[in-house]
């Protein structure tokens, strides 16, 4: 009977380290399926902010695509402005050297029909058919012109 005892009380205490185990068992399984699940959500978090990060960068790209597109329509555009100025300059100064050029022609030709003149009243002075002092008059007006 002792013996019974004892197979009684080993299979008690076998009994209460399969409940044990099981019990660890569970508790490790649990623990390992909380585990999982928060490794799950976070991994779910990760994987949003890479996506709002992927966007973003996206968003940013574009933005500085249209500025950069934008600053080179901006240059091109200063580019032909500047074209444009440089060719009514350059017709402008064209204008005034032609402008300085006829005038120039002009005072010339005026200095050649005063000098002429004056040779002509020269000449009628000469001939006595003006005074010393009618030349004196007509010279004087015609060399302050020139």
């Amino acid at each position: 009977m002792g013996i019974a005892k004892k197979g009684g009380y080993i299979e008690k205490l076998l009994k209460k380290a399969d409940k044990a185990l099981q019990e660890g068992v569970k508790k490790a399984d649990k623990a390992l399926q909380e585990g999982v699940k928060k490794a799950d959500e976070v991994l779910d978090d990760a994987v949003d902010l890479g996506i709002m990060t992927a966007k973003q960068a996206g968003k940013t790209s574009k933005e500085l695509r249209n500025k950069a597109k934008q600053a080179g329509k901006t240059s091109k555009e200063f580019r032909n402005k500047a074209k444009k100025e440089r060719k009514a300059l350059q017709e402008r100064g064209i204008e005034k050297i032609n402008e300085g050029i006829s005038a120039a022609k002009s005072a010339t030709s005026n200095t050649q029909n005063d000098l002429e003149i004056l040779k002509k009243i020269g000449k009628l002075r000469k001939a006595k058919v003006i005074t010393e002092k009618e030349f004196q008059a007509k010279k004087k007006k015609i060399l302050d012109r020139i």
